[in-house]
């Protein structure tokens, strides 16, 4: 296995050369390293499991003596806070704002901190367990709750009515629905309809929670603007409102190195900062797109670099827009971490150079660039590129066109060992992110990368 450098790009404008053999990654560590590091056991999973098994043991003492029961009754108020908190969870852990703060807090630790609790810290990316952690939680408590209506209003028991069973009903096939098509596997093959259901379920979900609310309060003994469910879904009805208050329709310049690749250019009074992201739509109530934001130091503005890679992306390039929508605020990335550590090493392939390069050219923290692609010139233009080298000189650049695919677990230990790195940050598509990051982290580096939990 070779590492690939550029050569003097004035005479040569697609040559490079062979300048040393990769060092071979260390063999994995011990047996209970390469347990943890499974990617079962990521910390968003981790993170899943744990609000699933605090809500096992709010259940174990709503069913020892906790209060929650009257006679043979449960106490229907008691079930529907459980239900609104790990709704609460799963919406506002989603949150433009909540996200950023994160990012923010977890990034407070300096670098002269035991990289043990900076590598953990880095993993605040992975917040995305506590999104699916709720819902599932949440769904789970409205079938007791439903359930329980159900017995109630069975036995004419108050404080129920017909016309909150059916809302009830009606509510939980919705979460269903939005359960069902949020399963990984069908994410990826209809992400379209997953994010039409998320969307347009989640807004109807969000009405019939109100409906049901208004019509429980109004059953029981408390008043409407007393009960804590009202405050709570307003803070709600306000998280999920907010990005669509800041949509608008911006101009948008863009350029086109190859079939492959289009550069958009915004300059609508917005210069995001480094390693946060932008949703763009030519339609905003159907698809929408998340792309790194590329801000220039000096520069207003910012760039997005779109690669095909799908139908989207693909009618983007050949059908340049003049103008497209954006909502909401830039929300920070997996790669703002980087200011954990001393130095990292940045691993793309293809089109993960568009994340990677505002952290090249914002140089926060000192790094090594190692990309890997097709062509790089001929796709992405002289321009990208040389912008690149010029920030990066001691890239390694490999040309898949020229040397075939590499081993990017290799290639990533090579220079993470010559650079004297803390951490590896990957970009690539999630399996070759999930090869790197996992191959690295059970042979104790820390490394990180998307894990596709959106």
């Amino acid at each position: 296995m070779s590492v690939i450098s550029p050569v003097d790009t004035s005479t040569a404008p697609t040559a490079f050369a062979v300048e040393h053999v990769a060092l071979p990654p260390p063999p994995s560590s011990s047996p209970l390293r390469r347990i943890l590091k499974h990617p079962r056991l990521m910390h968003h999973n981790r993170l899943a499991a744990l609000v699933l098994i605090a809500n096992l043991a709010l259940l174990g003492h709503a069913l020892t003596g906790g209060g929650w029961w009257s006679g043979d009754r449960i106490d229907l108020a008691a079930v529907s806070a459980a239900v609104l908190a790990n709704f609460a969870l799963a919406i506002l852990i989603r949150q433009q704002y909540v996200i950023n703060l994160l990012f923010w807090l977890a990034t407070r630790a300096p670098t002269h901190w035991p990289l043990r609790i900076r590598w953990t810290l880095g993993k605040v990316y992975h917040f995305g367990g506590l999104h699916v952690g709720g819902a599932l939680a949440g769904t789970l408590w409205f079938v007791v709750l439903t359930a329980s209506i159900t017995l109630d209003t069975l036995r004419s028991a108050p404080p129920v009515s017909i016309g909150l069973l059916v809302v009830s009903y009606a509510l939980l096939a919705l979460l269903a629905a939005i359960v069902l098509t949020a399963r990984p596997g069908y994410r990826a093959r209809q992400h379209d309809r997953f994010e039409r259901m998320h969307r347009f379920g989640g807004w109807t979900a969000l009405v019939l929670f109100w409906t049901q609310t208004v019509l429980f309060v109004q059953t029981g003994d408390g008043s409407l603007l007393a009960a804590p469910q009202i405050w709570v879904l307003a803070l709600l009805t306000l998280s999920v409102a907010l990005p669509w208050l800041r949509l608008r329709k911006v101009p948008v310049a863009v350029t086109r190195p190859s079939n492959h690749v289009a550069v958009a250019r915004f300059n609508h009074g917005v210069t995001p900062f480094a390693g946060s992201s932008t949703a763009i739509s030519r339609h905003p109530l159907r698809e929408w797109h998340s792309f790194a934001n590329v801000p220039a130091p000096g520069e207003s503005g910012f760039r997005l670099t779109i690669s095909r890679a799908g139908d989207w992306t693909g009618s983007f390039i050949d059908d340049m827009p003049a103008h497209v929508w954006v909502k909401g605020i830039t929300t920070a990335g997996v790669a703002n971490i980087e200011t954990l550590f001393t130095k990292v090493v940045y691993v793309a392939t293809g089109s993960g150079i568009g994340p990677v390069l505002p952290h090249l050219l914002a140089r926060k923290v000192p790094s090594r660039l190692v990309w890997a692609t097709r062509s790089p010139r001929a796709t992405y233009g002289d321009a990208l590129v040389d912008e690149i080298l010029a920030g990066q000189p001691d890239a390694t650049v490999w040309d898949t066109a020229t040397h075939g695919k590499p081993d990017m677990v290799r290639l990533a230990y090579a220079a993470y060992a010559a650079f004297g790195a803390e951490a590896v940050i990957c970009i690539s598509n999630k399996k070759l992110t999930w090869q790197v990051v996992h191959g690295l982290e059970r042979r104790g580096i820390p490394a990180y990368g998307a894990i596709w939990d959106s």
